[in-house]
């Protein structure tokens, strides 16, 4: 659809060449999936003229590929705001809503667009969706009705339709939309992975495994596939076939941990306890709050004679879910077991109460589920289970928590001049004089640029020689800052002690100490395993270092570099540097309001400091603050931050 709309767009007759030229390039960035460059493209047409709205929305359609829906959301708005008829502006504005499931938004930017343009099938179809998503099934059937009789032979319509219907519980027609489109897309296997469901819920499983089968030809990769068929072949009771199809899913997806929770109940039915704990051990291990690996795991404990281990497991269970009346239930048995008898009584005692609590609130599902001691918690779960998303987080693939380490703070260091456009770079006249007067090329940089070490040792060199010819601050700074980029980190830290020594006034002689004392922090934290990240996971609030399980985590003492900048800011106290440097210390000291503080002042200093919105976007994302922070790593990646799509597809995409 994207190919077809930057053909058929014209773009306004303007009376510079260059917009055009600008246009025409920046379309075919977006043509060429080339995104980043296409934002950079349209970010130099806005600022040349701030009326383009088609500017605006050509650099919606690229943030939206990015994922970056809230800023894509920004700036078809923009575009419709500049141009009220903009057909199309309201669509993809709409779409933009739909993926930040604002579906009330998106129907009423649908309603306006169809006011305008009733013929654009495009329309029909995308609030067909719209409705599917918000269960208004009806209304979706007769919008999707609409665009077939525009557009007869798209697969996707019937297969949206068939969805609709199958909500409705008319399978019948469910397979008749989902039947054309196979016909109509015999060579894409999604179709067949969708049709092999509904044979599957009709109880036709020789069907199911047909289409699944044929997925698979078609595609091997699609470890759904892999994973719905072990279903299917453990319902016949092909015990090997399913733990082979779920090998495969793990050899494609080596974190997922629905794949290790059914591969466990398996081995344990089978007698193979051994592997079944691993499997378990897995499943903690990336969702360590999954009540039923706790309850099915003590199970095995059971079988083997471990009944300690089996209590310990219930117990947690236990705490997991206090209304857990079969953990109690179980616990008790184990605990006669090891002739705890009243510790039993007390048990049996509990789970009774439980199961009486739960008789009471029949109706209330979210409470009762865990106490009914009728339910059995042993059964292989499938993507549709009840405890699906409620134990495993709401996804199929549960990856471990992740990990998202800072943009690094900024250091003076010998480079070549950075690439940065004019009118994104940094100007204060303290540096620009620092600049001027250094012997060697100075630039202020995150992350420093890929040398050999031929040519950091050749200027080390060079600056060894200048000290030996004028043993001045700035001569000593230089030799510091070369032993800083070799990562001699003692000879480095004592050079800059020096400069500071002969100059204590010098603003940038204490930010260059600072980040020597951080690197220096980070590289004891690298050979402890323990690197300081934001761990944005579900369960913790703190900022922490990574470590291994076995190890115990470790905080560092930034405080002397916290100083050095603390007397940096004092001496310059409007440079942007400082208080995002600062930014990251107090963030990674665990003192997050000062840190936020810190990247907003080096914002309001340097507008255009990527690395100031993306660490302080990350900062918010990790207090539950998301929509603040995906607004944050938006104008990141506007500014050119690559890793910013990564981040907002993680946390800023809603499933």
């Amino acid at each position: 659809m994207l190919a077809c709309i930057l053909c058929s767009i014209s773009v306004s007759s303007y009376a510079q060449y260059d917009k055009q030229y600008f246009f025409y390039r920046g379309r075919q960035f977006l043509m060429d999936n080339k995104f980043s460059q296409a934002i950079h493209n349209f970010n130099t047409l806005i600022k040349a003229d701030t009326s383009l709205y088609d500017a605006y929305f050509f650099r919606g359609i690229a943030k939206y590929n990015l994922n970056d829906f809230i800023g894509a959301l920004s700036d078809f708005s923009k575009a419709v705001e500049l141009n009220p008829v903009y057909t199309l502006g309201y669509h993809y504005r709409a779409v933009a809503y739909v993926s930040l499931k604002k579906y009330d938004e998106a129907l009423a930017d649908l309603e306006t667009a169809t006011g305008l343009r009733p013929g654009y099938a495009g329309l029909y179809f995308t609030r067909g969706v719209t409705y599917l998503l918000t269960q208004q099934f009806e209304q979706s059937i007769s919008d999707f009705n609409r665009f077939l009789r525009y557009e007869p032979k798209s697969s996707d319509a019937y297969l949206r339709r068939g969805t609709a219907y199958l909500f409705l519980k008319d399978t019948v027609k469910t397979l008749e939309d989902y039947n054309t489109a196979v016909l109509l897309s015999k060579f894409d296997p999604e179709v067949y992975i969708i049709r092999s469901r509904v044979y599957a819920m009709r109880g036709e499983n020789e069907q199911a495994l047909t289409d699944l089968n044929e997925t698979i030809r078609l595609d091997s990769t699609i470890s759904l596939a892999y994973f719905n068929r072990a279903l299917l072949r453990y319902n016949q009771q092909d015990i090997s076939g399913a733990l082979a199809d779920f090998q495969k899913v793990l050899e494609q997806d080596p974190d997922n941990a629905l794949t290790y929770y059914n591969r466990a109940l398996i081995r344990s039915q089978i007698g193979d306890y051994n592997l079944a704990l691993s499997d378990y051990e897995k499943v903690m291990e990336i969702n360590p709050n999954n009540v039923l690996a706790y309850y099915n795991r003590a199970a095995v404990f059971i079988e083997l004679n471990r009944f300690y281990d089996a209590m310990n497991d219930y117990t947690k269970a236990i705490e997991l879910y206090p209304d857990f009346a079969n953990a109690y239930t179980n616990r008790g048995y184990v605990k006669a077991q090891l002739g705890l008898l009243a510790g039993a009584k007390d048990d049996y005692d509990k789970a009774q109460r439980k199961i009486n609590e739960y008789k009471s609130k029949m109706t209330d599902s979210a409470f009762s589920a865990y106490a009914d001691t009728s339910k059995q918690f042993n059964k292989l779960l499938t993507l549709d289970a009840e405890f699906a998303k409620k134990d495993f987080n709401e996804n199929l693939l549960q990856y471990r928590k992740v990990d998202v380490q800072l943009k690094p703070v900024f250091k003076l260091a010998v480079a070549k001049p950075s690439n940065v456009p004019l009118d994104k770079q940094y100007y204060h006249p303290a540096w620009e004089q620092f600049r001027r007067d250094a012997s060697l090329p100075v630039e202020i940089l995150s992350e420093l640029p890929t040398r050999n070490t031929t040519d950091l040792m050749k200027d080390d060199s060079l600056a060894t020689e200048y000290l030996k010819q004028h043993q001045t601050a700035a001569a000593y700074f230089n030799k510091g800052m070369t032993q800083f980029q070799l990562r001699y980190f003692n000879s480095a830290l004592n050079n800059f002690n020096k400069a500071i020594e002969l100059d204590p006034n010098n603003a940038f002689y204490y930010l260059n100490r600072s980040a020597l004392q951080s690197e220096m922090i980070d590289f004891i934290a690298s050979v402890e395993n323990n690197v300081q990240v934001l761990a944005l996971d579900n369960y913790s609030a703190t900022i922490r270092p990574r470590a291994t399980p076995q190890q115990d985590v470790k905080m560092y003492d930034y405080e002397e570099a916290i100083s050095d900048l603390n007397r940096a800011a004092h001496l310059m106290p409007d440079l942007a540097y400082i208080y995002y440097n600062l930014g990251n210390l107090r963030c990674l000291s665990d003192a997050i309001p000062e840190s936020i503080s810190n990247y907003t002042q080096a914002i309001r200093l340097y507008p255009n400091m990527g690395e100031a919105y993306y660490n302080r976007g990350l900062v918010h994302i990790y207090l539950r603050e998301v929509e603040k922070g995906c607004l944050d790593i938006s104008k990141a990646g506007e500014l050119g931050i690559e890793d910013a799509y990564s981040v907002i597809k993680k946390y800023c995409v809603k499933d």
